[in-house]
């Protein structure tokens, strides 16, 4: 759990520093790093390029300056990925965090900063700031959150449409069958478990979480109850740990336990949840803003929606119809 003692506190009762990221790729997805000079805070630890926020500036304007001043590059194209509040002893910092893509120039380390080009899966190999962590997260997950739909007690369709949909691209899913007894739930997932592994996509398990360590998955989704329980992340951090929200209070659970990221729904009226009333696009905003992980917007979800849900502070879409197919 995070320290909650008076340093902290404090800081956490001032103002942030409001601070600009830049993720920039290049062609082969490695993500451009820089490291922190000695003599600064965090100094020593490598991060992602940016710098504090001038008075009267936009987030754009801020983004742009500091990605001039340090990398010599001029953004043309970029969107938002992750927004962290973070409370450091003695200081918070606010990260507004875009993926620039499409940029001129070379980047270099215009103030003497070492870079690196680093795979975002090898970032474990870094020390980077405590704040930066949400956002090596929110590089690794997709855009498409698949969870699965009807009907796991037919496990041959089952896995064959889990099949189609790996091939159409999803490369993380969530096997969710609560009709399911026990037993028949660890078998589908073995099979669903080498399905994912043949196209190199992750497979969580919407069970308990030592049931993925059992049987090798990447991981566990958590539902609401699972949530409301659990008293720790119980996971290595190898593994992700997800989780159902649909309130402030929970999606704030979820980042005290250290989960690496959660769905909140329903963003709009979905056919399987007829009595939970919409958040809206809105108030999706709203509950994402202060969220410092990442979070897929669910309920209603289609393929056109992304857009709109990265703009508003989502990582992506989770869905069953839009992604399940037929």
């Amino acid at each position: 759990m995070p320290s909650t003692g008076p340093e902290l506190l404090s800081a956490a009762n001032r103002p942030p520093v409001q601070v600009a990221v830049g993720v920039l790729a290049d062609a082969a997805g490695r993500v451009l790093l820089s490291r922190r000079a000695a003599d600064s805070h965090q100094g020593g630890l490598w991060e992602f390029p940016g710098g504090k926020r001038e008075p009267g500036e936009s987030l754009q304007q801020a983004l742009a300056r500091e990605l001039d001043e340090e990398l010599g590059v001029r953004v043309e194209r970029s969107r938002p990925l992750i927004r962290v509040l973070h409370h450091y002893p003695g200081r918070s910092v606010l990260l507004d965090v875009h993926r620039v893509s499409a940029w001129s120039g070379r980047p270099q380390g215009r103030e003497g900063q070492p870079l690196r080009w680093v795979d975002p899966e090898a970032m474990s190999e870094f020390e980077f700031p405590a704040a930066d962590r949400p956002i090596i997260s929110a590089l690794r997950l997709p855009e498409h959150y698949l969870i699965t739909g009807p009907d796991p007690s037919q496990a041959v369709a089952f896995l064959q449409r889990l099949e189609r949909a790996l091939e159409r691209g999803i490369r993380l899913v969530q096997l969710r069958a609560p009709g399911l007894k026990a037993a028949s739930y660890r078998a589908l997932g073995r099979d669903a478990l080498a399905c994912c592994r043949s196209f190199g996509a992750r497979l969580l398990l919407n069970a308990e979480p030592e049931l993925a360590l059992a049987l090798g998955a990447d991981g566990a989704h958590l539902n609401s109850r699972r949530l409301a329980l659990a008293q720790a992340r119980l996971l290595p951090s190898e593994l992700w740990i997800a989780a159902s929200c649909h309130t402030p209070e929970q999606l704030a659970r979820a980042e005290a336990l250290g989960l690496d990221f959660v769905v909140l729904s329903p963003v709009r009226a979905t056919p399987s949840h007829p009595g939970a009333q919409p958040l809206g696009w809105e108030r999706f905003r709203t509950l994402v803003e202060p969220a410092a992980l990442p979070v897929f917007a669910l309920g209603g979800m289609r393929h056109s929606d992304l857009a709109l849900a990265q703009q508003s502070g989502a990582q992506g879409i989770a869905a069953i119809g839009a992604l399940w197919g037929e």
